[in-house]
């Protein structure tokens, strides 16, 4: 009994000795500054990218087609234009792929996207820095299943769905000494085959879809930091009254 209590406390001090390591890693992950936007025309633009290129494999079972009447849409453009796969606009945004067929493809089961934002920023602190930079650093990569691979997300399952928007990046290779020993690999990306947008027009176009990602997180955003900023100057107005009222109680009190 003794030796296992010893056990377990080697186990604790050695995970407590890793967090800084954990952290350290955790922050050597580059990410961009997205520039995300609840404008309208930016959010309906990043459901068209969304619908167009991640509803195939990616569903959004938490999220109703209704819901994009939020970002300016009405019924008639939400059935014409972005319902593929239901018929009725109340219905989730559900794909056919079956998980045990994602997983045989691509080698993990793609995930649902509802809330990836707010799940990445769990973990990186922002996830919509982190899908921006994702989704621009895919590179042709001969060795993979796909064809693909991505610098801040090796080893990827995912394929570059939107590379004939960017077109193909390629990777050039570098390694040097940590300064202890240990070899680290670089990487940096140069344009190949050109595709259909400009580095603008396709970083503008990955800022709208990353977007309509962290609103469609949480549609309620906006009207939630509205209220609640609506309270805290109730609750300011509140306090000066209550402090009022206290000096008028307490004014002959000696």
């Amino acid at each position: 009994m003794k030796t296992r209590g010893m056990n377990m406390i080697k186990k604790l001090l050695g995970a407590v000795i890793l967090l800084p390591a954990l952290a350290f890693a955790s922050e050597a992950v580059h990410l961009d500054k997205a520039p995300v936007s609840m404008d309208p025309a930016s959010l309906q633009h990043g459901a068209k990218i969304f619908v167009n290129y991640c509803l195939n494999c990616h569903g959004a079972s938490y999220q109703r087609y209704n819901r994009l009447r939020d970002i300016g849409l009405s019924e008639e453009l939400i059935k014409d234009n972005l319902m593929f796969t239901a018929d009725k606009i109340g219905e989730q945004m559900k794909i056919a792929l079956r998980a045990a067929d994602g997983k045989a493809w691509f080698g993990a089961t793609p995930p649902d996207l509802t809330v990836i934002a707010r799940a990445r920023a769990s973990e990186f602190g922002s996830g919509g820095d982190w899908l921006y930079t994702y989704l621009r650093s895919f590179y042709r990569d001969p060795e993979r299943p796909t064809g693909w691979n991505n610098t801040i997300f090796p080893n990827v399952g995912m394929p570059h769905v939107l590379w004939q928007l960017q077109g193909d990046q390629i990777a050039k290779v570098t390694e040097e000494d940590d300064g202890h020993g240990n070899m680290v690999k670089h990487i940096e990306l140069e344009q190949g085959k050109a595709g259909m947008l400009s580095k603008e027009e396709y970083d503008k176009t990955v800022a709208d879809l990353v977007s309509y990602l962290v609103w469609m997180g949480e549609p309620i955003a906006q009207t939630r930091q509205t209220i609640g900023t609506w309270v805290l100057a109730a609750l300011a107005l509140l306090f000066v009254l209550a402090l009022a009222l206290k000096k008028a109680y307490w004014k002959d009190v000696h």
